[in-house]
């Protein structure tokens, strides 16, 4: 009886030698080329070369060394067709029962050189015929492979299949991989060039379940964390300290938070989020001093919130947090000696997350019913040099930096959004609303006072003078605002009665 044979093949090759082990004690013969017939040679492991199966030397620099027909006549016959065994017997060829075959490491270094042409031949044709080979691309499945083979002589279907579809993956995720370098260099090359921004004709996603969620959106949904095929993001860094699993709307809201918080500058600063909405946003002195009046904006809605600090929790913050309402996360990162056991005893379901710094994407997607949107990631194009004063009255120091944190905070709000801010703290919020001025009737409200003397940002402009009611009606010396209504000039005559400033930013940030 002629003895199985497998193809091993590998870029990464860890496992591999103990791998050929285990399969020729098991009775098969083990085909191999370049580094990985090397590898296993050392180790004292017969191996057959490809190019003694092909009869022709590797060539093109390693280009051509397994497209051949001895290699995939070997892979492709489907055993169960007559004409496939008399095409076997007639050239010469010998049928393969597994191919164990990774990619390489385009990701990692992407360049023309590490686009791979015969390894995805390979797995793809192994993986259509999976009927008959079973096909082993994550060394993650070695162990398996190895068990099934010794307690039953061959792989279950089942195995077969998942294995197939395993490689079928592999291949895609190294095609998108290759198409977005593409894409990711076509765009460097147009902003060198100072071309305007532009999308690609196509968009290739390769995600992979790396983290099982408490739930999805709502109990009954199930939800889960993905990522990019074979890359990392600084959600794989996070640490928690104790509390309850973390849900789908935990790491939502904490992403928010956390993003929003690490765009306030170096200085000590802190965004409590509800229903992703900032509902308390403060700069202070210390740590502690700006969790304190981030926590005072909205008590009430401040419960269950997620709490976002971009400095090191000491022991005067998390005195002041315990005093304070339940969270539901605390994202920081890091925490000083004894301070995550002080918060947990007190606050025992809370989740407490270390984690670096956030990282972003170029491309921002959204699905919809049918398909997806795709825009670039929101940003702050325009500053404040950029920036225009369009009233009579013009903004001290004091309130130019209530209105640049007050803009800043807007851009993170759900629009229609209204900010309001006094000394560095954001004392009202205006998020969601259908039409404006319910939300800056909501953040005046939420303000209570607070706010007078400081800054009112706006995401979009206001359509009609009545925009200018709710900063009046908040004591605000400078409403901040993009500008570009039909009536800006019946705003700003506005503005001008109530003796308010008004800076056009040139720029909206609706956020929904």
């Amino acid at each position: 009886m002629t003895a199985p044979r497998a193809l091993i093949s590998v870029y990464d090759k860890t496992g591999v030698v103990d791998l050929a082990k285990g399969l020729v004690a098991l009775g098969w013969e083990i085909v191999s080329s370049g580094g990985t017939a090397r590898a296993l040679d050392d180790a004292g492991i017969a191996v057959t070369t490809v190019e003694e199966v092909t009869g022709s030397p590797e060539m093109l620099s390693d280009r051509v060394k397994t497209l051949h027909p001895k290699i995939h006549g070997g892979l492709l016959a489907d055993l169960d067709l007559p004409e496939h065994r008399a095409d076997l017997e007639a050239n010469g060829i010998a049928p393969f029962g597994l191919l164990v075959s990774n990619l390489y490491p385009f990701r990692s270094d992407p360049s023309i050189a590490l686009i791979d042409i015969g390894g995805p031949a390979m797995v793809r044709a192994a993986a259509k015929n999976h009927a008959h080979v079973g096909v082993v691309v994550n060394p993650e499945d070695y162990g398996i492979v190895l068990a099934e083979l010794r307690d039953h002589g061959h792989l279950s279907v089942a195995t077969r299949r998942r294995l197939a579809r395993d490689a079928f993956a592999h291949t895609a995720a190294y095609d998108a991989a290759i198409v977005t370098w593409f894409d990711e260099t076509d765009a460097r090359l147009a902003a060198d060039a100072g071309d305007p921004p532009s999308l690609p004709s196509t968009v290739h996603l390769a995600l992979e379940r790396v983290q099982d969620l408490r739930y999805g959106e709502n109990p009954h949904q199930v939800g889960a964390r993905y990522r990019t095929v074979g890359t990392e993001s600084w959600w794989d860094a996070v640490e928690q300290h104790g509390g309850l699993p973390l849900s789908y709307l935990n790491l939502y809201d904490a992403a928010a938070a956390w993003n929003l918080v690490h765009d306030l500058g170096a200085g000590p600063a802190v965004a409590i989020i509800k229903h992703a909405n900032p509902c308390g946003v403060a700069l202070g002195d210390t740590l502690a001093d700006a969790y304190a009046k981030a926590f005072a904006c909205d008590e009430r809605s401040a419960f269950g919130g997620i709490v976002a600090l971009n400095q090191v929790v000491d022991a005067d913050t998390v005195e002041a947090m315990v005093a304070a309402a339940q969270a539901d996360v605390v994202i920081a990162p890091g925490y000083d000696d004894g301070v995550i056991e002080a918060l947990q005893k007190k606050r025992k379901n809370t989740r407490l997350l270390t984690a670096p710094a956030p990282t972003g994407d170029p491309l921002e997607l959204r699905q919809i019913s049918g398909g997806w949107l795709v825009q670039d990631a929101h940003h702050f194009a325009r500053h404040r040099a950029d920036w225009q004063v369009v009233t009579t009255a013009e903004p001290t120091d004091e309130q130019w930096a209530d209105a640049e944190l007050a803009w800043r905070v807007c851009g993170h709000v759900k629009s229609n959004a209204i900010v309001l801010v006094k000394d560095r703290v954001a004392w009202g919020i205006g998020a969601g609303q259908q039409n404006r001025v319910e939300s800056g009737e909501i953040a005046v409200k939420k303000a209570d006072g607070r706010a007078a003397g400081g800054a009112c940002a706006s995401d979009a402009f206001y359509p009609f003078p009545d925009g200018m009611d709710a900063p009046a009606a908040a004591g605000s010396a400078v409403v901040i605002q993009p500008g570009g209504a039909m009536r800006d000039d019946d705003v700003i005559a506005r503005a001008n009665e109530l003796g308010l400033a008004m800076v056009f930013t040139g720029e909206r940030h609706f956020l929904h």
